[in-house]
């Protein structure tokens, strides 16, 4: 199956075992607006939970903030937001479909790589064990042909979007002879700067009311609370502020599922540190947020740090943690080194000083900032993305299976009664009682045994526990693990500590 029919299956999926629906969609739906179903929220829950313990409950100073989502809209213009918070659009005169510039560039620069990696799964193939991919990659006159195209593309791109340089910008869409995916013609309109930031009125009466905006980060938030969580928390530099909240854009070009969304939320935290050792602690965050994403167990080459060409304005050092989606890899997490660019303008907008008195030092300073910001829905589909398997079974049977890691599985545990007579789903509620306030549990009894086990392969659960009439006997069931299908009887008495010894947040964190 290649990548792309993977993605539709995904995307079905989710939908079929009411993980992710489209908006409103008895009203044929809202493009890039998704609503997370009954599935769907209890793995975002389960995300969110895994993220904050190990941001805020692992490190004593890191602390938690839920701002409000309306700020003043002097906010966003000294975080530069209403100035320079622009995407560059292009549009195809023959289609009159609108896109992204860069990211026309971008999925340009993913077709290169498919070629060099389509040369290097020929390469193994024509020499078998003695391949060696790192010479052959240095070597092999067809990849350098497409590296070096790839190299100069890229520093091309890179430069026109420092300089803001749109013409250029153009031009090389043109070189490149990338052509609209709707009409196939390379009829391209020049390149125009939008601003992404939804706005809206506040007040009683529409002439009078203030215009003010829908936070497109939750950044801000923390910046501007920063003297507030010091002082009344007594933090000492260095200390971080956590935050989990929605943010909004307003996308033209959304897509990819849930990958980019016009209303999407965000898990960041804010660390404020001493200027002068802002390299130091960028570095320290880029490997612990890569060990978080690790302690997961998706595999390590599923994940790359990609530094950034271009560098925001606020930035002196910036990367992104990506993942391989099956569109390619993409940013899934950025940690930036923000210097002090948002204390001291938010200082100079507001006319108030923020400013940290250091003891060690007996000197008042304006902090630096390092950033972690991890997009909540992205990572909710690198899980569905890399948990999503269709496995081929003995006797030609096969199934779909949500191999999610345990910790985030939306259900922990599902209990079935083999039948729905004699006494079994009676004695099955007993078992659910037993477990239902330390994990969430699924009740099912309709359909045979082996349909139910397919039930809950398809929405991940780890654990089955079958109630049988020998149950009735001994009060011992039967415990089915959901990726090696393995069963065993075990005491009633037993389940609960089997099955907290594997889901514990405690012992995938420790793992990092």
């Amino acid at each position: 199956m290649n990548q792309e029919d993977l993605f539709k299956n995904i995307i079905a999926h989710a939908k079929e075992y009411g993980f992710v629906f489209q908006s409103s969609e008895i009203y044929d739906g809202m493009s890039a607006v998704y609503d997370y179903g009954q599935m769907g929220v209890e793995l975002k829950n389960n995300i969110k939970r895994y993220w904050w313990e190990a941001m805020v409950h692992l490190h004593e100073n890191i602390v938690g903030l839920d701002a409000a989502i309306f700020m003043h809209p002097k906010v966003w213009e000294a975080s530069g937001h209403v100035g320079a918070f622009n995407d560059p659009l292009i549009d195809n005169k023959d289609s009159k479909k609108r896109y992204r510039a860069d990211v026309l560039l971008e999925d340009y620069l993913s077709k290169q790589q498919e070629k060099i990696e389509k040369e290097v799964e020929k390469g193994r193939k024509r020499f078998g064990d003695t391949f060696h991919e790192a010479q052959f990659l240095k070597t092999n006159p067809n990849v350098l042909r497409v590296k070096e195209k790839i190299d100069l593309v890229t520093q091309k791109m890179s430069d026109a979007l420092n300089q803001n340089d749109w013409e250029g910008l153009r031009q090389l869409i043109l070189d490149c002879e990338i052509v609209c995916p709707v009409s196939g013609s390379r009829n391209w309109t020049e390149v125009r700067q939008f601003n992404l930031m939804f706005s809206t009125k506040m007040g009683s009466v529409s002439d009078e009311a203030d215009q003010i905006y829908l936070r497109p980060e939750t950044a801000q938030g923390i910046f501007v609370n920063f003297l507030n969580v010091q002082k009344s928390g007594r933090m000492k530099i260095p200390f971080g502020i956590a935050q989990i909240g929605k943010a909004f854009r307003n996308e033209i070009v959304a897509r990819q599922f849930i990958f980019r969304m016009r209303e999407f939320e965000q898990m960041e935290m804010q660390f404020f540190v001493r200027p002068g050792t802002e390299m130091e602690w960028y570095n320290h965050w880029k490997e612990a947020r890569l060990r978080w994403h690790l302690s997961l167990g998706l595999g390590a080459d599923r994940y790359r740090f990609h530094d950034h060409d271009k560098l925001a304005h606020y930035a002196n050092a910036a990367c992104d943690i990506e993942f391989a989606f099956p569109f390619g890899f993409k940013e899934l997490e950025g940690i930036h080194s923000r210097t002090d660019f948002d204390l001291t303008q938010h200082q100079k907008y507001s006319g108030r000083k923020q400013q940290f008195f250091d003891p060690e030092t007996n000197e008042s300073y304006v902090p630096y900032v390092i950033e972690t910001s991890i997009g909540l829905d992205r990572t909710f589909l690198a899980m569905l993305s890399a948990a999503y398997i269709e496995e081929a079974l003995e006797g030609g049977e096969s199934r779909v299976l949500l191999k999610l890691p345990a910790v985030l599985a939306p259900i922990k545990a599902a209990v079935l009664p083999l039948v729905k007579k004699d006494g079994l789903p009676q004695k099955a509620r007993e078992v659910l009682d037993l477990l239902k306030f330390d994990m969430q549990t699924q009740y099912d009894e309709k359909d045979s045994i082996g349909k139910r086990y397919r039930r809950q392969d398809a929405i991940g659960t780890p654990y089955c526990i079958t109630i049988d009439h020998q149950t009735l006997e001994d009060n011992m069931v039967t415990l089915r693990e959901r990726d090696s299908m393995t069963q065993e009887r075990i005491p009633i008495a037993d389940i609960h500590g089997r099955i907290m010894s594997k889901i514990s947040i405690g012992k995938y964190l420790k793992s990092m």
